[in-house]
């Protein structure tokens, strides 16, 4: 999650600050894991960007890791939405023999994320409990928030980068040398001068929206967030009735940033966030488009509908203090058909379909329409 939630959550929950807009701790672990250190060291340092950057080098201070295969693990929680990301695009690019998988259990507390899901508590290869643990052998005394996706490099245990927004875009472009045949292109090229303003509107408009109009601290606070959100979902409705995708015929970074979001919006947000204009469900496009993606092998074979709803609704006590999970919605209807090839495009364009999920990933029984109980 975000630096502002892991760094300010207790026992009885701590989002909310009363009479105040809710404003996301961007500031993260900037180190980079690039193919070619010496030369990213060259580069000019990026502009302040919540989307990360393409092109430049490091922030000051930050370091530059080689890659290395099988020397990192990629640290992600699958009920959190930023961490969901690395997921899908560590599995479209084919990085799974490369860089290998933590997952902690949805629900932490207020030291941090715990690996209450594996055989007596602890990360298989890292031998730890807590990834706090692995925050503090880098950095003992570590006074952030303990957030996911993190990358851990494993010989020392200590975590390199939390940055999720750079994590990805260095997964397609310094990674290349272990992406998959067929892995498809997330950055095309000719797009990216448009895909970085709807990236930027994405993220500071929905994904990070529907958090400011949950952990609003006011009545003011929540109607102006929640008008900045359906103005944005209806920017977005309008976009996708000519395009099957955001930028256009296949899938992007841009989709993979938006469809976490979407993925949570019925489950959690609508009633969680009261972002309950209408659901998801009731805008045809942006429905198609996410049934689109979730039927796209990469996609909807990493939701867990039940941790994710565990998270949400038992960790921020604050506004839901009974911690009560709700049994709905049905979510079966994200299998149903979504008439979006008619618009034409391939979601892979000129490449092909990850293979299965193989077991160890796979999402468990129940907690998925795509994997029923």
């Amino acid at each position: 999650m975000g630096q502002h939630e892991a760094s300010e959550y207790s026992t009885k929950g701590a989002y909310v600050h009363g009479g105040e807009e809710f404003n996301r701790d961007t500031n993260y672990i900037e180190d980079r894991i690039v193919a070619d250190p010496a030369a990213v060291r060259t580069l000019p340092a990026p502009p302040a960007s919540k989307v990360g950057s393409l092109g430049f080098g490091l922030t000051p201070g930050a370091q530059a890791w080689p890659v290395e295969a099988g020397r990192y693990r990629l640290v992600a929680a699958r009920a959190c939405p930023w961490a969901n990301r690395t997921v899908i695009v560590r599995r479209l690019l084919g990085l799974e023999d490369a860089i290998s998988l933590g997952q902690p259990g949805p629900v932490h507390d207020v030291r941090s994320w715990t690996f209450d899901l594996d055989e007596g508590g602890k990360d298989p290869v890292l031998g730890t409990e807590r990834l706090q643990e692995n925050y503090f052998k880098r950095f003992p005394d570590y006074p952030r928030g303990i957030t996911v996706p993190a990358i851990v490099d494993i010989p020392s245990g200590g975590v390199v980068t939390n940055n999720y927004p750079q994590i990805t875009l260095d997964f397609s472009t310094q990674w290349k040398e272990f992406h998959r045949e067929g892995a498809p292109n997330l950055l095309p090229e000719g797009e990216l001068d448009e895909m970085w303003p709807v990236m930027t509107r994405v993220f500071t408009e929905v994904n990070n929206g529907v958090y400011r109009a949950g952990f609003a601290g006011s009545q003011e606070a929540y109607d102006a967030a929640y008008a900045r959100l359906w103005d944005a979902m209806d920017w977005l409705e309008e976009r996708l009735a000519t395009r099957r995708y955001l930028m256009g015929p296949t899938i992007t970074e841009a989709d993979v940033r938006l469809f976490t979001t979407l993925a949570r919006f019925d489950a959690v947000y609508h009633g969680h966030f009261k972002t309950n204009r209408n659901k998801l469900a009731e805008m045809d496009n942006l429905w198609g488009y996410a049934r689109d993606l979730f039927q796209t092998p990469g996609f909807g074979d990493t939701i867990d509908f039940v941790q994710i709803k565990d998270h949400y609704y038992k960790v921020h006590e604050d506004i839901n203090p009974t911690r009560i999970v709700p049994v709905g919605p049905d979510l079966s209807n994200w299998l149903d058909d979504h008439d979006r090839a008619k618009l034409g495009g391939a979601p892979f364009g000129d490449g092909t379909a990850p293979e299965p999920v193989r077991a160890s990933e796979r999402v468990a029984a129940g907690h998925n329409p795509l994997y029923p109980a």
